[in-house]
């Protein structure tokens, strides 16, 4: 059984590690103006990639800018009134315990007279100290939410020129990643990509942060920590981008949900968030709580912070917002389940993050059919759950345009994960519902069993399987039971539910 997520919850980063692969090269990346082919048809065409969107301002340049009209004010879950202790379980440690009351670990410790943070045991009995609470955060808007996902606008920016036309610290940054040497532009367009967060946010942190976008000499202390997380874990580009990455998704989603209240800040300091602020500007002040005290979260978060720099870096970013990013009336295509028919494959995994701990429960997990587990090569075929066009297949990820425009920017996207690179689909492709994606496997992310993680993304914006449109693949419709990875596909009065392992419970068929 997995455990439950809280609402404010240890950030992760994904390693990408590869499992059992058998050795191949890699497929070449698709690029407009490539061949486009259709192995149903076996026809070859050619596709130059056209955004569905009109891709301009909303504002006319000159005219002036306007405050963003207030979103409709939501109600929020309140702060939990803190029991005066607390007993320690199985699992726990002092940074879940603090988590979960929203109070630092620094006054836990302190209410409790610790000097070693690691020194619990289970049945202690702790006392829980009431958290240090401030009026409201600001309603100041920072950016709307197509800023935050990695959605239609995006496509505007040419992330590695415009680097380069800087001639700052970034211009000449490389590092290795995945047995590959990126520049910076790749390693942004690659986090870019996998959390599906805009690169003009992640450039504006890092020249927030560190002016490593602008000055050819960066201070020395951010030489290995540009976004200032101070890890042994996260050192370099790569790897404080993936943790603002998920930061910033988990703070987006959370918002979207009502399921964060505040945000704790590194001294203890407890601000409820302001009900009127949108997703978007809620994801940016949950970031700053993880690297701020009060005053500094107070400065970061105003007009004179990071939208100050935002805004000299990009224009006003309220020029770029889509709104809705994701229409209310949301319809999921048609979709089937991601193997071939009359093979029973098993549902291992519920509702869970699309990519990292932080996105939204996006994902669902399949496991082909076999006694062994663990990570083994399988015979079996992940197929297209709907007819679309693959525009990135590497590292262990398919991407699947559905929406043909060449863009994983924009409309319905689908995210196959852990695809063998022996036999798999090339970018380029054209494919119908059912045809051939590749070998489940544990290529690409973190994996402990051959499987496939299937998820779906709208305009950027990563769709949760247990939200408003839950996935429907041949009927069988997702729901989740709160608990991460936990959940059952339902259709009419058959009911399979996810279990990690095989089972009766968890075995379904086309």
């Amino acid at each position: 059984m997995r455990k439950p997520i809280f609402l404010i919850i240890l950030s992760g980063v994904v390693i990408l590690i590869v499992g059992c692969v058998r050795s191949a090269p890699e497929a070449p990346e698709w690029k407009p103006g490539a061949p486009v082919i259709n192995p149903t048809d076996n026809e070859f065409l050619t596709k130059t990639p056209t955004p569905s969107f009109h891709l301009l301002p909303t504002r006319i340049p000159g005219s002036p800018e306007l405050t963003p009209t207030p979103d409709t004010p939501r109600v929020i879950s309140t702060q939990l009134s803190n029991p005066d202790q607390y007993t320690v379980q199985s699992g726990d440690s002092l940074g879940i315990i603090a988590r979960q009351f929203s109070i630092s670990i620094d006054s836990l410790m302190k209410a409790n007279n610790f000097s070693d943070p690691n020194i619990l045991y289970i049945g202690q009995i702790l006392v829980i100290p009431q958290p240090s609470l401030q009026d409201t955060g600001t309603a100041f808007k920072i950016i709307p939410d197509s800023e935050l996902v990695f959605g239609p606008m995006s496509i505007t920016l040419d992330t590695i020129n415009f680097i380069h036309n800087f001639g700052g610290y970034l211009s000449n940054y490389r590092e290795d990643i995945d047995e590959s040497n990126l520049d910076a532009g790749q390693i942004i367009n690659l986090v870019s990509e996998n959390y599906s967060v805009n690169p003009r946010l992640l450039l504006a942190l890092l020249e927030y942060r560190s002016g490593w976008l602008t000055k050819t000499l960066p201070t020395s202390n951010t030489l290995d920590y540009p976004i200032g997380f101070n890890d042994n874990w996260h050192i370099g580009l790569y790897r404080q981008l993936t943790w603002a990455a998920n930061i910033l998704n988990r703070g987006y989603y959370l918002w979207k949900v009502n399921a964060l209240a505040g945000v704790l800040l590194t001294d203890g300091v407890f601000v409820p968030l302001d009900p009127t602020i949108n997703s978007g500007t809620a994801a940016v002040q949950y970031l700053f709580s993880t690297l701020d005290d009060h005053a500094d979260w107070q400065e970061d978060v105003s007009p004179d912070g990071f939208y100050s720099v935002y805004k000299n870096l990009f224009g006003y970013p309220f020029d770029f917002a889509i709104e809705p990013l994701v229409p209310s009336d949301l319809i999921q295509p048609d979709m089937i389940l991601p193997f071939e028919k009359k093979l029973i494959w098993s549902f291992t995994g519920g509702p869970h993050g699309g990519w990292d701990s932080g996105s939204a429960w996006a994902a669902l997990d399949f496991a082909p059919p076999g006694e062994t587990q663990g990570c083994v090569m399988s015979n079996a075929w992940v197929t297209a759950v709907s007819d679309g066009l693959i525009v990135r297949a590497k590292n262990g990820a398919v991407i699947q345009d559905l929406d043909g425009d060449g863009f994983e920017q924009t409309g319905w996207v689908v995210l196959y994960m852990h695809i063998d690179r022996i036999d798999r689909v090339t970018e380029g492709m054209f494919l119908r519902a059912g045809d051939r994606i590749g070998h489940p496997s544990c290529e690409g992310g973190v994996s402990n069993g051959t499987h496939v993680h299937l998820a779906r993304k709208f305009n950027g914006e990563w769709i949760s399987a247990d939200g408003l449109v839950p996935f429907n693949l041949d009927g069988w419709v997702s729901a989740g039971t709160g608990f991460e990875y936990d959940g059952y596909l339902k259709r009419n009065d058959q009911v399979v539910e996810a279990f990690d392992g095989i089972v009766p419970e968890n075995q379904i068929k086309r």
